[in-house]
């Protein structure tokens, strides 16, 4: 049976699956959004606070996906199995594009451009409302579009703590030997990762030539 036909006898899953995996997706990104972006406006006004904030996230990126989900399973409050876990995970893997992004689009933000709208007698909190992130917004959408496709692909592994999405099709094919369930888990998460990457590219694009 090839992965398609896979599919269309099994949709109602395919279905379910896909709505979980897009679920446990955007709950973490609308986190690491929180988080992220005024952790990177932060750096961008406290400098001496980058090499930590940066460090931190970036030996994050470097700990394995299943390590890492496996890791948090025993913390208390935000470990165990099933989603909680997996947003926590998610979320730390997608910090560090947004939280760097946000920093160089900030500190991106022409010198002369600020001075001047300091020169207008703008507050700090107007020059960053209507000066720096709205110049800085495409480097920032850069960001959150990189953490969201590496969100998409590591949701994969939430089903190896039982968090669902499309990676169930994916550790049932391995476990299987059927590379037509792999495929069924597989395709759908990088049609997903495309539409994801195409649809923030556009507005990320369409920002920039404003």
């Amino acid at each position: 049976m090839s992965p398609f036909d896979f599919m269309i006898n099994n949709r109602s899953q395919v279905f379910r699956f896909t709505v979980e995996h897009i679920l446990l997706v955007a709950i973490a990104m609308a986190v690491a959004i929180a988080l992220g972006v005024p952790l990177g406006i932060l750096l961008a006004r406290r400098l001496g606070l980058r090499r930590w904030v940066l460090g931190a996230t970036n030996i994050i990126q470097t700990v394995p996906s299943l390590a890492l989900f496996g890791f948090l399973i025993p913390v208390p409050f935000i470990g165990g199995i099933g989603n909680k876990t997996a947003v926590v995970a998610l979320v730390l893997y997608a910090l560090l594009p947004v939280i760097r992004n946000t920093f160089t689009g900030i500190t991106g933000v022409d010198r002369a451009v600020v001075e001047a709208a300091r020169g207008m007698g703008m507050t700090d909190r107007q020059l960053l409302w209507h000066v720096e992130l709205p110049l800085a917004l495409s480097v920032i959408l850069a960001g959150i579009r990189i953490a969201t496709v590496i969100s998409i692909g590591t949701a994969t592994i939430a089903a190896a703590i039982g968090a669902g999405g499309l990676g169930t099709f994916i550790f049932r094919g391995v476990a299987s030997v059927n590379n037509s369930v792999i495929l069924a888990g597989a395709i759908p998460a990088a049609a997903l990762a495309i539409v994801a990457d195409l649809g923030l590219g556009r507005a990320e694009h369409q920002w920039a030539v404003r």
